[in-house]
Order: structure tokens, then C-alpha cells, then sequence
């Protein structure tokens, strides 16, 4: 797991942070690859990595988050957030409040509705690809195997034991 909390993370500036590819075998898979965000995300920043990017903090409208995996803000969300970049679908957009200026999924574009108000449910929201439409629901553990395929499940029981 890759962690911003280093020097050299661009803190305070305005240019956006690219993470190199983790190191190991070329095209090797980047659903273990997290990188973690220690810190709000301000207007004008970007994070881009290819894998999953958890972010321990806020996303500032004009701050974008772009992961070839999932993306999870344990905070606000009101920037922009691409999650799958690379064409995954199957790829999440999770936040303790989801409020995004823009939600992108893989090749689906969505935004928060214009009557949102500031109130929200109060409970974390989990944002899927689901019919060819991006769907947003109150995040309840234990529910992702509502939408993971039946094979997704099995091989993650093969490997947990």
C-alpha cells in the first residue's frame, strides 16, 4: 500500500499527483494495489493511480480522484471521482456522504441531482454500475454480494478458506 503522508506528495500545490504503477510483474493485476490519501483532497488537486485509492479525509469540489479500482472517501465527497478508468465496471465509488460535482464509473457519467439538499441520509452511500445505469444506495456491510456475480464470490471464498 502506497500512503501520501510523504514530502513529496505535492501538498499545497496545484499540480496533480500521479502515482507510478506498484512494482512487480509487467500487467500484473491492481485490484491489491491501494493507494491511501492522508489528508482532504483541495480544489485543484488530483490523484490519479491505478488501483484503488482510499482517501482518509474530504474531496473539495474541484478536486478529482481517478483509480483503475475502487474509490473510497471517508469523508465528503463533492469533487469529481472516477472509479474503474480503465473500463471496470465492476468498480465503486464509496463516501460517508456522497456529493460529487461529477461520478464516473468506468464509461458511466453521473452528478449529484440538483435538488440535493445539504442534509442527506447521514449514513455512508456506495455508487455501482448496475443495469447499464449508475446506481447509488445507503452502503450496508455484508451487501456487496447483492451485486457481486456468483464466481466472484466463490473464488473469494477459495482464497479466505
Amino acid at each position: 500500500m502506497f500512503s501520501s503522508t510523504g514530502g513529496d506528495t505535492g501538498a499545497g500545490t496545484r499540480e496533480g499527483i500521479v502515482i507510478p504503477a506498484a512494482r512487480g510483474k509487467p500487467g500484473a493485476d491492481t485490484d491489491n494495489h491501494t493507494f491511501l490519501v492522508c489528508r482532504t483532497v483541495r480544489s485543484g488537486q488530483r490523484f490519479k493511480y491505478p488501483g484503488n485509492v482510499v482517501v482518509m479525509g474530504d474531496v473539495h469540489p474541484g478536486g478529482e480522484i481517478v483509480a483503475s479500482g475502487h474509490v473510497i472517501v471517508m469523508g465528503t465527497l463533492r469533487g469529481v471521482v472516477h472509479a474503474g478508468a480503465e473500463g471496470d465496471e465492476k468498480a465503486v465509488v464509496m463516501a460517508f456522504r456522497l456529493q460529487p460535482t461529477q461520478l464516473r464509473i468506468a464509461g458511466y457519467i453521473t452528478r449529484a441531482p440538483d435538488d440535493e439538499g445539504q442534509n442527506g441520509t447521514g449514513e455512508p452511500e456506495i455508487a455501482r454500475v448496475q443495469d447499464e445505469a449508475v446506481v447509488i444506495e445507503k452502503y450496508q456491510p455484508g451487501g456487496e454480494k447483492r451485486w457481486l456475480s456468483r464466481s466472484m464470490i466463490q473464488e473469494e471464498e477459495e482464497q479466505n478458506g
